[in-house]
């Protein structure tokens, strides 16, 4: 026989169990689904307090941040079907089941603040030279009531897993529409003390490249996870060395591959070729616990090879390492 796959498919239950240690797993979902959705209640109801406000004051600031808090509302509604469908079993169709929507959800998240702030630097342009007349009382009362809005819901979104861009993304749209109802809130101030009228556009814009560093550190990670990059903080040079010492009856380590399938969940697969009358079951068992205990690692997929590599169709050089 030229291959032997070997894939324990009982090890789910320790996956699970993995996957608590981790802080992510699908008991965590209803809580997440709860915050999602007390957070899109709070912001969609100051959204239009907010855009109210900005219409009869006339501040942009304050309508900036009430097209902040729209799109605020939107990615929070996505974050929580994200949260929803993620919690769904794994079926015929979808192997893995749906928990990467929630880092598809981060991703949209992320270039959804791109075209904000880009319509909010358009605005700001315009509104500097062109100043309209401010009602700053007006602005200053929405403004820190908003402020207040955005704490709570911040508050609530705050405990989450660092590896959930799901949350992650929900909580950079708050936190984007927190920094927005500050600066409205040194705008009002400067148009009602010192009659600066460009402090307005001039603010929102602050926020804006703010915001737009935050975005692209989402945007990167949602697209690592969904382009099947290597987890942040393994090194496949040193998870091959680990695997080649995990056994003495393993010659060789190759075709090696870590990546996420959402947050909390990982995946390997690998190449290991034994030496001759090698106890597989003892040589699987010690693989799949040094992947899970040292790089965390639920699943593992391992192919044994009883000589050297002869797979043609993959070859030993697709830009893996080959350890001996």
């Amino acid at each position: 026989m030229a291959h032997s796959h070997s894939h324990d498919h009982a090890s789910h239950k320790h996956d699970h169990g993995h996957d608590h240690a981790h802080g992510h797993s699908h008991g965590d979902a209803p809580s997440s689904e709860r915050k999602l959705l007390f957070a899109f209640a709070l912001t969609t109801l100051m959204m239009v307090v907010e855009a109210g406000g900005g219409f009869v004051s006339g501040s942009l600031a304050l309508i900036a941040d009430a097209g902040h808090m729209l799109v605020d509302s939107l990615a929070l509604l996505l974050a929580f079907f994200g949260a929803r469908f993620a919690a769904r079993p794994a079926d015929a169709r979808r192997t893995y089941g749906y928990g990467r929507i929630e880092v598809l959800a981060g991703f949209v998240n992320a270039l959804t603040q791109f075209a904000l702030v880009a319509f909010i630097i358009y605005e700001a342009v315009q509104r500097l030279f062109d100043p309209q007349p401010i009602l700053s009382g007006i602005m200053l009362i929405v403004a820190v009531v908003g402020l207040a809005v955005n704490v709570v819901v911040l508050r609530s979104l705050h405990h989450h897993d660092p590896d959930d861009v799901n949350i992650a993304g929900a909580s950079l749209h708050v936190l984007g529409d927190l920094l927005g109802s500050v600066a409205a809130i040194l705008a009002a101030l400067a148009v009602r003390w010192m009659g600066w009228l460009w402090a307005d556009p001039v603010l929102s814009v602050l926020v804006s490249l703010l915001i737009l560093r935050s975005a692209w550190m989402l945007l990167r990670r949602s697209s690592h996870i969904l382009l099947e990059g290597t987890p942040d903080g393994v090194e496949l040079a040193e998870v091959e060395e680990a695997v080649r010492g995990a056994d003495t009856a393993i010659l060789g380590v190759h075709h090696v591959h870590v990546w996420q399938v959402t947050a909390g969940s990982r995946m390997a697969t690998l190449h290991a070729e034994l030496e001759d009358g090698a106890d597989q079951s003892r040589v699987l068992q010690a693989i799949k616990v040094l992947l899970n205990d040292r790089y965390g690692v639920g699943h593992a997929t391992v192919q044994f090879d009883p000589g050297p590599c002869q797979d043609e169709l993959e070859g030993c050089s697709d830009g893996s390492h080959r350890v001996r």
